[in-house]
């Protein structure tokens, strides 16, 4: 836009006069005119300047299409950079509106826009809102699924997200399989799903979105490199190979494990001990936790101990293979040495695992 001029009126309100291009551009074929055909005025508000509103007095040409094939005769300015068709007001100051009105509402956001110069009411603000949720999202192929805390350690949903775009599709009141599997078939436009290792997300996807391909986030394979590391690190023998690790060295390894958990263990101690002896000054946990940088929740929760408490190791679970090694080693005592027979008997008890059927099962 080519500002003309710019004046204050007489109630105070910035007055900027401006036109677009000298010439237009056909928006059915392309073809370039400079015959117009007339023109009109267009009042916008823009963002107020010095606490006065600022008025945008745009003077809008219509053109002549000059190609006889086209089937539009005259057209108009395209001027959605500086405001959407038939708006009052400007496209960056709508998008104030609407990040105003998400925080604070229809009329608390009527109340601070008018102290920032901008007068407009609660129902103008509420339709911006309907207007911007009633913009239909392009179709996600590339999604991310994880579940979500609606009340943490309560109550828990599922949240779905746009990868491509980065912005959230749909977030779900709990996290079944059912509910899962349903959104999945509604949208079978869906081509990848990164998810983590949960189960009952890898049988939603199996089932809601056969077509899908499921993949691993960068954190999860990350953390899926590292236990295999240490899983390999830490091996004694196999059945079928030597050991990665000579007798010696297995014996330093153990030596330095040891050692690393009891400064772990020391360090621990002496934690509780600063903790204790801050509490006995009189002192709150939430200034136990300034003082010492650990959360309030921690402080309070290792005050209700006597002694330190030991780190407690994860209940395994059905979703992990570990959870049927007795099963397994009976299995394979008794001659069953592939994988791809055990997978489907331990399956039957309960297991869930994602397996493509054009490879191996892992182990």
């Amino acid at each position: 836009m080519e500002v003309g001029e710019v004046r204050q009126s007489e109630t105070g309100a910035w007055v900027v006069s401006g036109r677009l291009a000298p010439n237009g551009t056909c928006p059915e074929c392309g073809t370039p005119s400079r015959q117009r055909h007339g023109w009109r005025c267009r009042r916008i508000e823009d963002f107020p300047a010095q606490g006065q509103a600022v008025w945008i007095e745009l003077r809008v040409c219509r053109w002549r299409c000059l190609n006889s094939d086209c089937r539009r005769r005259t057209f108009s300015d395209r001027e959605a950079a500086v405001a959407t068709p038939y708006a009052r007001r400007t496209s960056r100051q709508a998008q104030l509106l609407g990040h105003v009105a998400h925080a604070a509402g229809g009329t608390p956001a009527e109340r601070l826009l008018r102290r920032l110069g901008i007068r407009v009411s609660d129902d103008t603000i509420l339709r911006q809102l309907l207007r911007a949720a009633q913009v239909v999202p392009p179709r996600a192929r590339i999604i991310g699924i994880d579940d979500w805390s609606w009340r943490k350690s309560q109550n828990y949903g599922t949240i779905i997200i746009d990868l491509e775009r980065r912005a959230v599709i749909d977030v779900l009141e709990d996290r079944d399989v059912v509910t899962c599997t349903d959104w999945l078939r509604r949208h079978p436009e869906v081509e990848v799903i990164s998810r983590d290792r949960c189960g009952l997300y890898a049988q939603a996807a199996r089932k809601g979105a056969p077509q899908a391909e499921q993949v691993a986030d960068r954190f999860h394979i990350v953390q899926n490199l590292r236990m295999a590391i240490e899983e390999q690190m830490n091996l004694h023998g196999r059945a079928t190979g030597r050991a990665l690790l000579s007798d010696a060295d297995n014996i330093s390894t153990a030596s330095n494990l040891l050692k690393s958990r009891l400064a772990h263990r020391k360090s621990r101690e002496e934690i509780y001990e600063t903790i204790r002896a801050l509490r006995q000054q009189g002192l709150t946990c939430s200034e136990i936790g300034r003082r010492t940088g650990f959360p309030r929740r921690s402080v309070a929760k290792w005050l209700q101990f006597e002694t330190p408490p030991d780190r407690k190791r994860a209940v395994l679970k059905r979703s992990s293979a570990w959870y049927f090694e007795e099963y397994l080693k009976q299995r394979w005592e008794n001659g069953i040495r592939s994988g791809n027979a055990l997978l489907p008997l331990i399956q039957e008890r309960g297991y869930e695992v994602s397996v493509r059927p054009d490879r191996p099962a892992a182990w």
